[in-house]
């Protein structure tokens, strides 16, 4: 099993940045494939970034390529989103999650079996 903390979220102005953290313990972080979603008020829960498995193939929503950056760290058991020249239609609870790099798809929520608390971000115009 993999546990996900978040946290990095917050009140940033348009043009700002954040970067979001998500610390996992358990044992099979190293091994997982990881993946950062969001979800505004009121709309479902959308894919954002992710690594594919447990390589280094990184995939983004169009909305956020270009802005975004998913990292990981396998020795502190952490994924990281640089988030930069945010826009208030960024504005949403951010969620990491992860699921076994063998199986599902990396961009579909529901393929994903652990998931954290989320972390909410507000970009203000």
């Amino acid at each position: 099993q993999v546990q996900l903390v978040e946290s990095g979220g917050g009140l940033v102005q348009a043009g700002g940045s954040l970067r979001l953290s998500c610390t996992a313990s358990g044992r099979t972080f190293s091994s997982s494939a990881m993946g950062w979603f969001r979800q505004a008020p009121g709309k479902e829960r959308e894919f954002v970034a992710a690594f594919r498995g447990i390589g280094t193939s990184t995939y983004y929503a169009d909305s956020v390529k270009g802005r975004f950056t998913i990292s990981r760290d396998n020795a502190k058991n952490t994924l990281y989103l640089q988030m930069n020249s945010l826009k208030p239609e960024d504005t949403a609870v951010y969620y990491c999650a992860a699921k076994s790099p063998y199986s599902g798809t990396y961009y579909y929520p529901n393929d994903y079996n652990y998931w954290g608390q989320g972390t909410k971000v507000t970009v203000s115009s």
